[in-house]
């Protein structure tokens, strides 16, 4: 049994992966502020309530748990905000990053599996995206995680640490058992705010740009489940006991959808209307992300078995019809 310290573990990703560690035999523990992440989700090992900008907490809590490995979720996501206030995310993404990787070398912890995001890549139209496409991100939430790998890489040639990065395209679903799910206050993901305008929780869905140059005018995506994401994880941390070196993966399924692709497949799986309204674009959108890359199937042994539309979309629609969700 490995303990492997999960950054960001009560977020939507991180307590998905909290419960695919449980499942392998392992033990994580989950280190969050709660400023994103719920507690409630926090089900399947130990919790430390901490920010990664307090060095002295992480410290306390590598010198408790003494883990084998860490797991690196904690960030903050949102496009537009990054768009808007990209002084935040820097010094959130990257500051904490930094803070968790001297924790790590003074810890003697010298193995991570990091979170990072095909936002790294930015507008590549009509480019199949793969490992060796070029970085070229739109806003700051994607350059903090291009940022982030190349830190990994000094710090693996400085301290010897081993890492794999995983730049994930849309991540959607939720657990097969309905433990955990998808939620974010607020809200800013398409398939839960779909499954909300359809349900009557929130008002008519937004449509944020209608023209882009796309077959129906909006933005395309390739959407992975988000048990099929941790999946990987766990691959990843195999890959690193293995001393198969650094190395970055997409996580995608290789076919887009747009918008309104999604929006038709949710009215086909709730058999309910969603309302919607035409919106103009938002700064740093990118047209069409789509992973080009089989690297993750070839050298993990990775399939993304569950990511179908329908049936992210079935998964997300059940979690959604728990009701509360999580609560303060």
């Amino acid at each position: 049994m490995l303990t492997i310290l999960v950054t960001g573990g009560a977020g939507y990703i991180g307590s998905h992966a909290c419960k695919a560690l449980a499942a392998a035999g392992h033990l994580p523990v989950t280190y969050d502020s709660l400023v994103t992440g719920w507690q409630q989700a926090v089900k399947f090992g130990p919790f430390e309530q901490g920010d990664l900008s307090d060095a002295a907490r992480l410290d306390a809590v590598f010198a408790r748990w003494q883990p084998d490995a860490v797991m690196h979720f904690a960030a903050l996501s949102n496009v537009g905000e990054a768009t808007d206030a990209p002084g935040l995310y820097w010094r959130n993404n990257v500051g904490g990053s930094i803070n968790l990787l001297d924790a790590m070398v003074r810890a003697g912890c010298r193995q991570i599996v990091f979170s990072s995001t095909c936002a790294t890549y930015g507008d590549r139209d009509g480019v199949v995206l793969d490992e060796q496409t070029g970085f070229a991100p739109l806003n700051a939430y994607g350059a903090s995680k291009m940022a982030v790998e190349a830190m990994l890489a000094d710090y693996s040639r400085a301290h010897d640490i081993a890492h794999v990065s995983f730049r994930y395209f849309n991540v959607a679903g939720a657990d097969a058992d309905g433990e955990i799910g998808e939620a974010h206050d607020p809200e800013t993901h398409l398939i839960p705010l779909a499954l909300q305008a359809a349900t009557g929780r929130r008002g008519a869905l937004t449509l944020f740009g209608t023209d882009y140059p796309t077959p129906d005018g909006t933005c395309i995506r390739d959407y992975v489940h988000v048990e099929d994401l941790v999946a990987a994880h766990i691959l990843g941390l195999d890959h690193l006991a293995r001393g198969r070196g650094e190395t970055a993966f997409n996580l995608g399924t290789g076919q887009g959808f747009s918008v309104r692709d999604v929006i038709g497949a949710v009215a086909r799986v709730t058999g309910m209307d969603v309302p919607v309204i035409e919106g103009q674009r938002r700064a740093g959108d990118a047209v069409a992300l789509v992973s080009g890359s089989s690297l993750a199937q070839e050298v993990l042994g990775w399939r993304a078995e569950r990511s179908t539309l329908d049936r992210m979309i079935g998964s997300a629609f059940a979690w959604h019809q728990k009701g509360a969700l999580y609560k303060e």
